[in-house]
């Protein structure tokens, strides 16, 4: 019957007129506009992009290690930051106090002590034996001296007292380091043809005073000696003051060539997301290759040790002297991977959509059981889901600039950067939720179908809470 027909029609199904006229304009569409040009990759384009990638890779290894030692070598402060703590390492105070025995030996002159005790028991009235004991145990006297020197020196390096004269020691030879490859010179420190030397006086008034607290009355006879030590002494000293020079303009510059040779390599690449992972995979390969390179060399430089020097005071130097490269690299390289796993998640894969879609469902979730615990958004939700990508770029340039101006992250440090960025972007989407895993599901699926012109049918029209 008509009017069944008709009722029927109204209740959703479309006129026939109408989707007549809509499949007619999408083939129009299709015909006017045609598939998407396909642009041909020019093989150029890619390898030159591969390679500005691998260039800033081997970049980032001279970048780090040139602003570490820019650092050590020119960073008085820094310095004695790496080198202090060995004042407490074992191998190091064993190494000292053998040197400080050696030192008070010599200014004490334990044979002439042994002769002054042979004179005093060949005095009137000391038996005759005494004396001939003494001098038959003048060798195990000055081996007893020696020590006696020794557990008093071993008791100054292991001691609080110690740790400042240490210190000190490091800061003044530093500090002549710094002013000979610098040109300038003064106080202790003075530079004297190819030569500079330090002033050890006021080191050997420390050493001295230490052991005397320590009970070692002999050490008060230990004189003040001026003696002048030369800690570097080279034909080239002008040529290595030229080096430093260029050490600082590499350590200042480099870090940014790297990062604009990656950019570039970025940049020309077809895609770019996919250069852009790459151009982080390959700084955080360069970096474990760094660390590794690091090890080895110790090994080999512990090898190469001449006779006498202790291994485990050599080996603790080392692992001081590379420790801040190390963070540093280990920085560089956690901040690469985070990179590279952003840009992954960031793309449009199966995975990387599923597991955004996921994190949105859920953060829904929580923002439902906030609501029905009495939690209103208000007019910041509306502000946030029309701002939305620029607070999530504001959102990273802010950590950006952080980390830039951070004094020396280590892992860790960007380890929590990342954190609280993730924390950031979550508090967005809780103020303004995202579709979840059923938008994902849709796009998946295609655009919806179009719908009917006609009044709406039960279950067609719009549902409390859809969105436009």
């Amino acid at each position: 019957m008509p009017p069944q027909d008709d009722a029927v029609g109204g209740a959703g199904t479309p006129d026939e007129n109408e989707l007549d006229e809509l499949r007619r304009r999408v083939a129009q569409l299709e015909s006017s506009t045609g598939p998407a040009p396909q642009r041909r990759r020019h093989p150029l384009r890619s390898t030159g992009s591969v390679l500005l990638i691998v260039l800033a890779s081997i970049l980032s290894i001279l970048a780090v290690t040139a602003v570490w030692a820019r650092d050590e070598i020119t960073d008085t402060d820094q310095f004695v930051a790496t080198m202090g703590p060995l004042a407490h390492d074992p191998d190091v105070q064993q190494g000292i106090s053998r040197r400080v025995t050696d030192v008070v030996v010599q200014q004490i002159d334990v044979p002439a002590l042994v002769d002054q005790l042979s004179k005093a028991a060949a005095q009137p009235g000391v038996p005759p034996k005494v004396s001939q004991l003494i001098g038959t145990l003048s060798g195990p006297i000055g081996n007893g001296l020696r020590s006696l020197i020794g557990g008093a020196a071993d008791r100054v390096v292991k001691s609080e007292a110690f740790a400042k004269v240490w210190t000190d020691a490091i800061t003044t030879a530093h500090n002549a380091m710094v002013k000979a490859l610098t040109g300038e010179s003064g106080g202790a420190v003075q530079i004297s043809g190819n030569q500079v030397t330090i002033d050890l006086a006021p080191v050997i008034d420390q050493v001295k005073k230490q052991l005397v607290d320590a009970g070692f009355a002999p050490a008060a006879h230990i004189p003040t000696v001026h003696t002048q030590f030369t800690v570097y002494a080279s034909p080239k000293l002008q040529s290595l003051q030229l080096y430093l020079r260029l050490l600082q303009i590499l350590g200042n510059w480099l870090p940014l060539v790297a990062v604009l040779v990656a950019a570039a390599g970025v940049y020309t690449a077809w895609n770019r997301r996919h250069a852009l992972i790459g151009a982080a995979l390959g700084i955080a390969a360069a970096m474990l290759v760094l660390g590794i390179a690091l090890t080895v060399f110790r090994t080999y430089f512990l090898n190469q040790l001449p006779a006498g020097v202790s291994p485990g005071a050599a080996g603790s130097v080392y692992d001081a002297l590379v420790h801040f490269l190390r963070q540093a690299l280990r920085a560089v390289g956690v901040l690469a991977v985070l990179v590279a796993l952003g840009a992954f998640f960031a793309g449009p894969s199966r995975p990387a959509t599923t597991i955004r879609a996921a994190c949105t469902t859920g953060i829904a979730g929580i923002r439902q059981v906030a609501e029905h615990a009495g939690f209103r958004a208000g007019p910041v939700e509306p502000f946030v889901r029309r701002w939305k990508r620029w607070i999530g770029i504001a959102i990273l340039v802010g950590a950006s600039i952080v980390f830039v101006f951070w004094s020396r992250p280590t892992g860790m440090v960007v380890f929590w950067f990342a954190v609280v960025v993730l924390a950031l972007f979550a508090i967005r989407e809780f103020l303004a939720p995202g579709p979840g895993l059923a938008g994902a599901g849709q796009r998946a699926a295609g655009p919806p179908p179009p719908r009917p012109s006609g009044p709406p049918g039960p279950g067609l029209g719009p549902q409390p809470g859809a969105s436009g």
